[in-house]
């Protein structure tokens, strides 16, 4: 039994792209200024020592924590071991700015525009004719079609 690659890789993106698409709204969120370690456990009225205790370090450790969040210098682990303190959970993801078909058909649509622009330069040196129209865009789909069937083949180049 053959696998058909393509169709795998693209039922992949449709199944990634519906799930990132609840993710997306929350792509703007900024984190709070102070880290949202703090800013949920002020909104609690949980005190840094009541927050140490249930982290079981001392008062200064759960501090550093909190600035360490707020300056991007946690780590994951410590993070999940905050938020289980505050009752809380992790939600950790990369979002696509855009939905993972839109990125690699733009890739697709890149590279066919430069190649193409190579071989019409080409063409022009050697003094021949430049396709008509219609003929570069089927040229050009064909170019696309054959870079989504083989989609390791777009990040090859920048």
């Amino acid at each position: 039994m053959t696998i058909d690659y393509n169709r795998c890789m693209n039922d992949s993106i449709r199944h990634l792209d519906k799930r990132f698409s609840v993710l997306r709204p929350l792509v703007g969120t900024k984190r709070p200024p102070k880290g949202w370690i703090r800013a949920i456990r002020d909104a609690l009225g949980m005190t840094s020592a009541q927050f140490a205790r249930r982290m079981n370090v001392v008062q200064s450790s759960a501090t550093e924590l909190e600035q360490a969040e707020a300056r991007d210098g946690i780590t994951l682990k410590r993070l999940e071991r905050a938020a289980e303190a505050l009752g809380c959970r992790v939600v950790y993801a990369l979002v696509p700015e855009k939905p993972l078909s839109e990125i690699v058909r733009a890739r697709a649509e890149r590279i066919a525009d430069k190649q193409l622009a190579s071989v019409e330069h080409t063409m022009h040196l050697e003094n021949q004719g430049v396709p008509d129209k219609k003929a570069r865009a089927e040229l050009w789909q064909r170019t696309i079609d054959e870079l989504l069937r083989n989609p390791s083949r777009l990040w090859d180049e920048e």
